[in-house]
């Protein structure tokens, strides 16, 4: 019988491996996770809970509608991260500004950057969503963190990662060495890890993209999906159309089985620093890759909090070819 292990006992097993920790990043992880515990209490009774479903009369710095559940992880985490210490200030896809921390509340070392609930165009219909997650180490000396402490490199961040939460609550997560996944355990309210050094198939069989846009795709992109639909029996083709229109639920169905998920150019909708720079970073811990096409998302330096960029992400092999129908298209026009 194998050993049951927390991510807590995850997290301060990692720990051990570097003697200079101070466990400020141990506590941290942890904050974060009692907020995602509570978030997925809501989430998972949010059909009961009258108060929970359906829009409030918020627009977010997108244009978009805020729905009641989002504003509801927004206000959890905020309230779990912003006294616990270890920040010097966060920043959301859901706040136009930087996030500051409360008045009186001890200043640390990093910065959070989140998406609070990933999907939640879904929750209604009770699909899949998430929390995505990124941190870096503030690169300011002290005090209030500012925007620079935020819009930094993907190649600098400490930790990304997300929690789902579905027909189960899942953390999946990465400090640089490897992915894992923790499922929680309701009776236990323990997060244990169930999924170990993931590693995503170099191919997959499915794709993840929103056919609906097709007339708004590159040529390099349309050459791609009618590639994937033609039969081929020796190249394991056609792929599977697989769909659901939550990011994170997408990714992560990718990550296990194996495929590629797309929101190409020439218009980009995804957030970088909130969702493509922390979901990047897992993917290639897992073995695959992420790209906007023309670079490597990891390698994109922020202009905005709220910059946008084309994402493709997923299994190696299978990024690397529509990289090479989107290079044969930018050779043709030239």
């Amino acid at each position: 019988m194998s050993a049951i292990k927390t991510v807590q006992q995850h997290i301060l097993d990692e720990e051990r491996l570097h003697p200079e920790a101070t466990g400020d990043f141990t506590s941290l992880l942890t904050s974060l996770t009692v907020a995602a515990k509570i978030i997925s209490r809501d989430v998972n009774r949010a059909g009961l809970a009258a108060n929970v479903l359906g829009k409030t009369d918020m627009i977010n710095v997108h244009g978009e509608t805020v729905m009641k559940l989002d504003d509801f992880a927004e206000n959890t985490i905020q309230q779990a991260m912003g006294s616990c210490g270890m920040l010097c200030v966060m920043a959301s896809e859901e706040s136009e500004e930087i996030i500051l921390l409360p008045e009186g509340s001890k200043r640390g070392k990093y910065s959070l950057m989140y998406d609070p609930l990933d999907g939640s165009s879904n929750i209604d219909v009770n699909t899949s969503i998430g929390t995505i997650f990124s941190i870096h180490r503030r690169v300011t000396p002290e005090g209030d963190g500012t925007e620079a402490d935020c819009m930094q490199l993907g190649t600098k961040q400490v930790a990304a990662g997300y929690f789902i939460y579905g027909s189960s609550t899942m953390m999946v997560y990465t400090t640089g060495d490897g992915v894992h996944g923790f499922t929680l355990d309701p009776a236990l309210g323990e997060f244990i890890l169930s999924h170990e050094n993931i590693q995503t198939p170099a191919r997959g069989k499915m794709y993840s993209i929103n056919e609906g846009n097709e007339s708004k795709w590159d040529e390099g992109t349309v050459a791609y999906i009618r590639h994937l639909k033609q039969q081929d029996e020796a190249s394991n083709r056609p792929y599977t159309l697989r769909y659901i229109g939550s990011l994170v639920a997408d990714f992560h169905r990718n990550l296990l089985k194996g495929g590629i998920f797309l929101y190409p150019g020439p218009k980009a909708k995804l957030r970088l620093l909130y969702e493509a720079s922390p979901l990047a970073m897992v993917a290639e811990q897992a073995g695959g890759r992420a790209t906007t096409g023309s670079q490597a998302i990891m390698d994109v330096r922020p202009e905005t909090l709220h910059m946008r960029v084309p994402l493709i992400i997923g299994s190696r092999d299978d990024v690397d070819q529509y990289l090479e129908f989107v290079g044969r298209e930018n050779v043709a026009a030239k």
